[in-house]
C-alpha cells in the first residue's frame, strides 16, 4: 500500500462539523461532547478501542441514531439529519460494519432500495453497478441474489451501493476486515480517486497501517470522549495503538511455531457439490489437523470457504460419511450437535444471525452452544450455572457490556465477536473451527484472542482458521494453505512459507514456483505480482 502524498491540509474547506455531539444509551454513554470536522476531499481516520463510541457516531452522522446534544454543521449550515434517506439527499454515504442486505434480494434489488425513486429503471441500474464495480475492481453480478453471496461479495455490494450514488461523504466502517490484500490495494486506489475528485471518506479500522498509508488526519476516541488526534503519516501503528487502548495494554506478541501431535481431523477425498448455483463445489479436499497446533486456511472471498465450513461444522452433511474423521471415526454423517459432543467447537463467519441470535441477551447466547458444559441438567436449564458461565465469558474476553441480560445486537462488532470467541473457546474443545477470528476487532483485542487461541492450542486443542488476514494466519498459524475454487493447496510449515507463494495458491497456482523464489525469511514480498491472477467471484 502506498503512502498518500497529500499533506493534512489544515486549510480546506469543511464539509462537516461535528460540535458536543452526546448520546446516552442506558448504561451506557456513548457518545460524551465529541467534536470532529472533515475536510472537503479528506480522507479522515476515526480510531478507537471496541465500544469506544466511533459506530454510535456514524450512525449519528447517516442519521440512523439521534443525538442527545450538539450539533451538526453541513457544509456551512447546521442541520438535523432526519433519517438515511435524508442522509443520502444530501450526498452522505455509509458502508456498515454489519452488512443492511435483504438476503432474499438480488444485489440489484438490493441497492435500488436505497436510491427510491432512481432506480425506477432497474436494466440501466443492473448496468451501472456491472460497469462501476468492474471500474473500482469489486466485480459483481447484478442478478444474483444476496444469500449466495460470501462476506466479502456482500462488502462490495454495501461499497458498490455507496458509489453508484453522488455522494460527497463516504463512511466507511471496518470496509477492509474482510478483504485480500490485492483487494485492499484497489479499494485504495479508488478511495484516493475519490479523494481526489473532492469526496470526503471517514474511515474506521482497527488496521493501523491501511490508517497510516491510506488517512490524511486521525481523530482518536475513548471510552465515548475525543482523547487526541494525529497525522497518520507522522506516526507509526505502535503509537497510534498506544493513543487507542493506553500503555497498559499488550498490542503485539510473537508467537513460536510448533509441531502437532496425534491427528485430530483428519479429511480425506472430500468431494461435494453446493447446492447453491452460485456455490463453489469442494474438490478433493485433503486436510490433517493435529491435537496442539493452529492450521490457517488463507483464500479470496467466495473460493469454498463457506462450503468447506459448513461441511467441518456439520451444517452440511456430506455423501461420503469417511470423508471427515474425528478420533472417534466418521463424523461426516453427524449433525452438528453430535459433532460437538465429540469434541467441536466452531464460530462462524457471520456474527449476528449464525454466531449469535440478535434479539437475544448474552446471557441465552451463551446457552445456544455452551448447554454441553453441564448447563442443562434433566432437562432443565440451570440458569444460574448460565449466568456464571456468560459473567466468566465477559470478564475473561473484556467484552464492553452493561450486563449479560443486553442483547447481543446492541454490543459493538468487536465486542460480539470477543464474546462468540470467548464462548466457544471456554468450552475446552479438542477442535476448534474458526472463521476470521479478529474480524472488526481492535488491535489490544485481537492480541487478547491470537493469546487465548495459542493457549488453547497449547493445552492441546487442534485448531483451523479461515481468515482473509494474512498477517493474522502468519502471526498464529504452525502450518498454513490456502483455498481456491474450492481446492487446496499443499499445506507447509508457516516458517518455510513466502507471502509471495500463498499469494500464489490464492490464485490456484498450487504447483507453480518461480526461478527466485525468495527465501522463507523474506516474508515482506509484495502480493502485488499476483494481483492480476486473483479470482474474484
Amino acid at each position: 500500500m502506498n503512502t498518500p502524498t497529500v499533506s493534512s491540509n489544515p486549510d480546506r474547506p469543511k464539509r462537516l462539523v461535528m460540535q458536543g455531539i452526546t448520546k446516552q444509551y442506558p448504561g451506557c454513554l456513548a457518545n460524551d461532547s465529541v467534536d470532529l470536522d472533515i475536510g472537503v476531499g479528506e480522507i479522515h481516520a476515526l480510531l478507537g478501542e471496541n465500544g469506544a463510541g466511533k459506530s454510535t457516531l456514524m450512525k449519528i452522522i447517516y442519521g440512523v441514531v439521534k443525538p442527545d446534544a450538539g450539533q451538526l454543521i453541513w457544509e456551512g449550515e447546521t442541520i438535523r439529519i432526519k433519517d438515511p434517506a435524508h442522509a443520502r439527499k444530501l450526498g452522505i454515504g455509509m458502508v456498515f460494519q454489519h452488512f443492511s442486505l435483504f438476503e432474499t434480494l438480488t444485489v440489484t434489488e438490493n441497492i435500488a432500495l436505497a436510491l427510491g425513486n432512481e432506480a425506477d429503471d432497474m436494466k440501466a441500474l443492473a448496468e451501472k453497478i456491472r460497469s462501476v464495480s468492474a471500474r473500482y475492481g469489486m466485480a459483481l453480478n447484478p442478478q444474483r441474489y444476496v444469500h449466495s453471496l460470501s462476506v466479502g461479495e456482500r462488502q462490495r455490494v454495501e461499497i458498490v451501493r455507496c458509489l453508484v450514488q453522488d455522494i460527497r461523504l463516504l463512511i466507511l466502517d471496518e470496509p477492509t476486515s474482510v478483504l485480500t490484500p490485492q483487494e485492499v490495494d484497489t479499494l485504495f486506489i479508488t478511495l484516493r480517486r475519490l479523494a481526489e475528485e473532492g469526496c470526503s471518506i471517514l474511515f474506521i479500522s482497527h488496521k493501523l497501517n491501511e490508517v497510516k498509508a491510506l488517512c490524511h488526519r486521525a481523530t482518536v476516541l475513548r471510552a465515548g470522549r475525543v482523547s487526541g488526534a494525529c497525522i497518520p503519516t507522522e506516526e507509526d501503528a505502535s503509537s497510534m495503538a498506544r493513543m487507542m487502548v493506553g500503555d497498559e495494554t499488550p498490542i503485539s506478541m510473537d508467537y513460536d511455531k510448533v509441531q502437532g501431535q496425534a491427528v485430530f481431523l483428519q479429511v480425506r477425498g472430500l468431494n461435494q457439490r453446493s447446492d447453491d448455483p452460485f456455490g463453489v463445489d469442494l474438490k478433493n479436499i485433503n486436510l490433517d489437523v493435529h491435537a496442539g497446533e493452529i492450521v490457517g486456511i488463507a483464500g479470496v472471498a467466495g473460493n469454498g470457504q463457506e462450503e468447506l465450513l459448513a461441511a467441518l461444522s456439520g451444517e452440511d452433511i456430506i455423501k461420503n460419511h469417511d470423508a471427515i474423521h474425528f478420533p472417534c471415526g466418521p463424523v461426516g454423517h453427524l449433525c452438528p450437535e453430535k459433532r460437538r459432543r465429540k469434541g467441536l467447537a466452531f464460530v462462524p463467519e457471520e456474527r449476528l444471525g449464525r454466531g449469535a441470535v440478535p434479539d437475544m441477551s448474552l446471557k441465552d447466547n451463551a446457552l445456544l452452544t455452551g448447554f454441553l458444559t453441564g448447563l442443562i441438567k434433566n432437562g432443565m436449564i440451570d440458569h444460574e450455572g448460565t449466568e456464571s458461565f456468560a459473567k466468566k465469558i465477559i470478564k475473561q474476553f473484556k467484552v464492553k457490556t452493561p450486563d449479560s441480560g443486553t442483547h447481543a445486537k446492541s454490543l459493538s462488532g468487536g465486542n460480539l465477536q470477543k464474546f462468540i470467541i470467548g464462548r466457544e473457546i471456554m468450552q475446552n474443545p479438542q477442535l476448534l473451527v474458526a472463521a476470521h477470528p479478529t474480524w472488526g476487532v481492535d488491535i489490544g483485542a485481537a492480541t487478547a484472542i491470537h493469546q487465548a487461541l495459542i493457549d488453547l492450542r497449547d493445552q492441546g486443542a487442534a485448531i483451523l482458521i479461515v481468515s482473509e488476514d494474512i498477517d493474522e494466519l502468519f502471526l498464529i498459524s504452525d502450518r498454513l494453505c490456502a483455498i481456491c475454487d474450492g481446492a487446496l493447496s499443499p499445506i507447509k510449515p508457516t516458517p518455510q512459507v513466502t507471502l509471495e507463494e500463498v499469494g500464489r495458491w490464492m490464485a490456484g497456482m498450487f504447483d507453480e514456483l518461480l526461478p527466485d523464489e525468495k527465501t522463507p525469511e523474506a516474508n515482506i514480498v509484495s502480493l502485488q505480482s499476483t494481483a492480476a491472477a486473483v479470482k474474484t467471484h
